[in-house]
């Protein structure tokens, strides 16, 4: 009988070189992006007539491919272990569904009080939780893939039911303590579910397809050996791709009124750092080593940027001042996020000692 086949990842040194220079190619993607907007307009004019309603179908097409490899990496036979380890999934609720509310509405009315519409775009971002890219940024910064796409399952759910309630205590019931003005929001649970299904369940079934299938035709060996080191390198040529056509679309805005990109930016700058942070002290205070405490602090300082816009724009209309706040959001999003990628890594050098064989962490002392 064919054993299962542990496969070791490779050390920093051995990264191709798209890996090794992943920063420069995600920074030259956002540049490459704007300046389509201005020498290349009839290519945006085509993108923008692959869109239905408010999704856009190469963004769309560009996340669930970025997706599939690491979800075909996952061994969904060892997910019950995620559910079971109370303590994990008890601290990523309580990071995902109110400290990162909490923080984003307390950022919100300090940095926008002034700009009201803005303000209400930054509430709505921090009320969508990671169920995307967060599986990549785990990925790049060697998280635990089973506990990745645990937590993303667990926050999906919690997101589908419980989206529509957040939108109406934050951004109706909490604002008018602060002497500020409530919005009424009304999102429906259908128009969440469809948004998780899209961003979230077509890559989760594609992955869980593929790994049961060939697993069963081909064996252990050849799928971790063989097909996951062919299809890996989709998941970083599909982030650049998404990334350049996500800048594409908002060239106009970036370079239009760059002091209010700029004002919407300060404090998601904060809140991504910030969360990230706090989750990692967190993470490593409940005793996780390095990979499950990677997963907790991506997974909780990751938001999920289509469920807010699509929501802005259904809500408020795509002109709208909500609007503009959320789209800020990924674009802010994606840089940070992959500078924290580099930072866990370097905790993962400085605080955390590694098998020299295979990537185990142990938590060694400070």
């Amino acid at each position: 009988m064919e054993t299962d086949v542990k496969v070791c990842k490779p050390s920093r040194s051995g990264l191709s070189f798209l890996d090794r220079f992943l920063t420069l190619w995600i920074f030259l993607a956002m540049a490459v992006g704007v300046a389509m907007f201005f020498v290349a307009p009839g290519v945006i004019d085509l993108i923008t007539q692959f869109q239905v309603g408010t999704t856009s179908i190469p963004i769309a097409v560009g996340l669930i491919l970025m997706m599939y490899p690491p979800l075909a990496k996952v061994k969904y036979e060892e997910l019950g272990e995620v559910f079971r380890n109370r303590k994990v999934l008890g601290l990523s609720l309580v990071q995902n569904w109110i400290i990162g509310p909490v923080i984003m509405f307390a950022l919100a009315i300090i940095f926008l009080r002034g700009y009201p519409e803005y303000m209400v775009g930054l509430i709505m971002i921090g009320l969508a939780r990671c169920i995307a890219m967060v599986i990549v940024w785990n990925e790049l910064a060697k998280g635990d893939r089973e506990y990745a796409a645990g937590l993303v399952a667990f926050n999906s759910i919690f997101q589908v039911l419980f989206y529509s309630v957040y939108a109406y205590v934050f951004i109706t019931v909490l604002p008018p303590l602060f002497g500020l003005e409530g919005t009424v929001v009304n999102i429906s649970i259908g128009e969440i579910a469809k948004s998780v299904f899209i961003y979230l369940g077509i890559p989760f079934i594609a992955g869980m397809l593929t790994r049961f299938t060939l697993l069963r035709v081909k064996g252990s060996r050849w799928y971790e050996t063989k097909f996951i080191p062919a299809i890996s390198p989709i998941t970083l040529i599909a982030l650049l791709f998404t990334i350049v056509v996500m800048f594409s679309l908002k060239g106009e805005i970036i370079v239009g009124i760059p002091l209010d990109v700029v004002r919407i930016a300060i404090p998601l700058f904060i809140y991504f750092v910030l969360m990230f942070l706090v989750s990692f002290y967190m993470g490593k205070k409940v005793g996780a080593d390095y990979s499950k405490s990677c997963t907790l602090s991506f997974t909780a300082a990751s938001n999920n940027f289509e469920l807010a816009i699509a929501v802005a724009i259904a809500v408020f209309g795509i002109n709208s001042g909500v609007a503009f706040a959320a789209v800020i959001g990924p674009l802010v999003e994606v840089p940070v996020l992959i500078g924290l990628v580099n930072v866990a890594l370097y905790f993962q050098k400085r605080y955390f000692t590694v098998d020299e064989v295979c990537p185990v962490s142990i938590p060694r002392e400070i």
